[in-house]
């Protein structure tokens, strides 16, 4: 998509305006920090742990290789909680005030399958920017001509039985990632409307930590267990797949929900309103009371205010959510959000659905 995006200056600029006054008040008032709190370095010790430990035990080779099955789905959930609460944050720079900090903690996600330069343009630069807008916001693109979440999607008959089929492409999201996404994204001349221009280290970096990865999740555990190449394999794909339907599922219902929009530019590429409000409009919360999946998601099932305050560590979004809704009340804007995850996963269904009945 070549044609750059713009969007109103005028439209909703006061609500930006107003909350984020809101939010610092709140900070300043409560004399917090906006990055991580000793609460949120427990949380990054317990997940960095409990992922460094399960790979630990694995290639000890001390137990049976039907108990490496299970264990292997649990390092593979534990690959998408790391990336969720300790990558995701460190590389959006709200982990901590340090870059250096924030640095080390985001090249974590290169030991979990993913290039954290890669995922700084496709995510921070282009998702942030132009949330679901078709063509543009290439992370709703999950996998196109088999899914449809958007009237201006390709239409194919197979797309009436997306809502079976869904979930399993949905798990092989971190298999692409480690396999085909970075590189195709690396080397393509535009993500969305931002032009590709890589320092040369970053070429290095990407070629080098893959080959990090593979040798310590395939060739180091093919040399020190016990196991044939198919037993492997299976333990190989199970880690991928709980990862990838984690990660998956978790980023659907935030984006692919009923009431979310998939808005398109006018024909100058004009978004009718501001940024601000097009992150309202184009973003759902879910399970936001949930003590549970705050801990397990980095905040992401409060991914309204992640995408309004992307520097703001996640640990305060339970605080700042009440601001930010209030607010969105105030100013007539929505604030969509399901209750529950299973309430949000049945209403990405139902958008399935939907989509699928309109390509039969």
């Amino acid at each position: 998509m070549s044609q750059k995006v713009k969007f109103s200056s005028a439209s909703g600029s006061l609500f930006y305006a107003t909350v984020r006054k809101r939010v610092e008040y709140y900070f300043n008032q409560n004399q917090l920090s906006q990055h991580a709190n000793a609460k949120m370095w427990g949380k990054t010790i317990f997940f960095l742990s409990g992922f460094v430990a399960t790979y630990v035990v694995i290639l000890s080779g001390f137990l049976p290789g039907w108990m490496l099955l299970p264990l292997a789905v649990v390092l593979g959930m534990f690959s998408a909680f790391v990336g969720f609460n300790v990558c995701h944050d460190a590389i959006h720079g709200a982990l901590s005030g340090n870059k250096k900090v924030n640095k080390l903690f985001g090249f974590i996600f290169n030991l979990v399958g993913a290039n954290p330069y890669v995922w700084s343009i496709t995510h921070n630069v282009v998702h942030h920017t132009y949330t679901n807008i078709p063509g543009h916001d290439e992370d709703i693109e999950v996998a196109p001509g088999l899914i449809r979440i958007a009237e201006e999607d390709e239409v194919n008959s197979i797309q009436r039985y997306q809502h079976w089929y869904a979930f399993p492409l949905y798990s092989l999201a971190s298999l692409s990632w480690v396999f085909r996404k970075d590189y195709m994204k690396f080397f393509q001349k535009k993500i969305g409307a931002h032009q590709n221009k890589h320092p040369k280290l970053e070429y290095f970096n990407l070629f080098f930590y893959k080959l990090l990865y593979y040798f310590l999740f395939i060739i180091l555990p093919l040399w020190v267990l016990d196991l044939s190449w198919w037993q492997f394999l299976i333990g190989f794909l199970l880690l991928h797949i709980a990862q990838g339907l984690t990660m998956g599922l978790v980023f659907q219902l935030a984006h692919v929900v009923e009431g979310t929009n998939f808005p398109m530019p006018n024909g100058t590429g004009q978004i009718e309103e501001a940024w601000a409000e097009h992150q309202m409009r184009t973003t759902a919360n879910f399970a936001t009371h949930s003590k549970l999946a705050a801990f397990f998601l980095g905040g992401l099932n409060r991914q309204i205010e992640h995408h309004l305050f992307p520097k703001v560590c996640h640990i305060h979004y339970g605080e700042i959510s009440v601001i930010v809704k209030k607010t969105a009340m105030e100013f007539n804007l929505p604030y969509i959000e399901n209750k529950t995850f299973f309430s949000a996963l049945r209403s990405h269904v139902l958008m399935l659905k939907r989509f699928g009945k309109e390509a039969s």
